[in-house]
């Protein structure tokens, strides 16, 4: 008996999709790829840039990229559902500008701190609320939410800033872990990144995001609180953003308004040059962490260069309409090679006995 199965949609995998090596399939992938980018920058910023490779550039370095590394992890996850975020750099100004006014009226940082990181969960849940539970589009509503929690941010504060901070807490944001130059700062971030992970790419909680990306109904008749999920990640999104707006504060002991302003464009543009699909349905944090650690690297060894702000963003910009021009390239060029006729069609799976 023969039979033979034909016609199967481009993007069901075959046993070829999976008989490749193992390091084929870790290296040969988009996040290799970023991974690749990021060694080749950062051999050719310590060759060609003054400086570069200097313990105290790679300090600051992470310190410049850790508010987007921290706000990448929850973004990551918001993104993959098919949602949006833009609302989060306007979370940490008013997260930012809730800790210094607290401070200035006699609360401790502890608890002034606290505050801020509730006001961040409160804004990340009115933006779930919004989207899961009025039904209107993430982008329309974190774009409204963006200028919302900057104007109350600006307001609050006016043009004034808050820098009388208790000397003990910036010293900490900017401290080291002992004399290897790497902020202290980053042990938070790891310990986030390992929760952010497991619960990602171990647990049915991140199984269902993934599920939700791909088809948001499928996602529900198979028993995933599609809401409920969604509205926890933005809730996420928004605490988190919030304790990046108090490192923000107190590394530079100062709380403004308009602290973080532009943030967004660097933390999406990092999740999706990592690999995170903005359709939805596809990334890994490993990827992310690259995206953000490439736009670092870049964006230092310019700096470095005397490079102005300005090209700086330009770049920026380029990279991340590259991530979303790449994705569908890509997916065009897998459908092409599995559509009947491409030049390299497999042929018929056939099974005799």
């Amino acid at each position: 008996m023969t039979s033979s199965l034909t016609g199967a949609p481009a993007s069901t995998r075959s046993y070829k999709d999976y008989s490749r090596p193992l390091w084929q399939r870790v290296l040969l992938t988009r996040e290799g790829a970023v991974y690749a980018a990021l060694i080749i920058v950062i051999v050719g910023a310590t060759v060609s840039v003054r400086n570069f490779g200097s313990p105290i550039t790679m300090t600051y370095l992470l310190l410049d990229v850790t508010p987007i590394l921290l706000i990448a992890l929850p973004m990551t996850l918001v993104i993959i559902t098919g949602e949006i975020d833009l609302s989060v750099a306007s979370v940490v100004g008013l997260s930012s500008v809730t800790l210094g006014t607290l401070h200035q009226a006699g609360l401790p940082i502890e608890a002034a701190g606290a505050v801020a990181i509730v006001v961040g969960a409160l804004a990340g849940a009115l933006n779930g609320f919004l989207i899961t539970v009025v039904g209107l589009p993430s982008l329309a509503v974190t774009i409204g939410t963006l200028a919302l929690y900057r104007g109350l941010a600006v307001g609050l504060l006016g043009t004034t800033a808050v820098t009388d901070f208790t000397e003990f807490w910036t010293d900490l944001a900017k401290s080291k872990i002992g004399s290897t130059g790497v902020p202290s700062v980053m042990i938070l971030f790891v310990i986030l990144l390992v929760v952010f992970a497991i619960v990602l790419h171990f647990t049915p909680f991140g199984r269902g995001i993934f599920a939700i990306g791909l088809s948001p109904e499928a996602a529900r008749f198979s028993g995933i609180h599609v809401e409920r999920t969604k509205f926890i990640l933005f809730v996420l999104s928004g605490t988190i953003s919030a304790v990046a707006g108090i490192f923000y504060t107190l590394r530079f002991g100062s709380a403004r308004g308009d602290n973080a302003t532009g943030l967004e464009l660097s933390v999406i543009a990092a999740v999706l040059l990592g690999g995170v699909s903005i359709f939805g349905g596809r990334g890994a944090l490993h990827g992310v962490i690259a995206g953000v650690l490439l736009i670092g690297v870049l964006g230092s060894a310019l700096r470095l260069a005397n490079v102005t702000s300005d090209v700086i963003n330009i770049i920026t910009g380029t990279l991340l309409v590259a991530s979303v021009v790449s994705t569908s390239v890509l997916a065009w060029l897998r459908t092409a090679r599995a559509r009947p006729g491409g030049t390299n069609r497999a042929p018929s799976a056939t099974t005799k006995s």
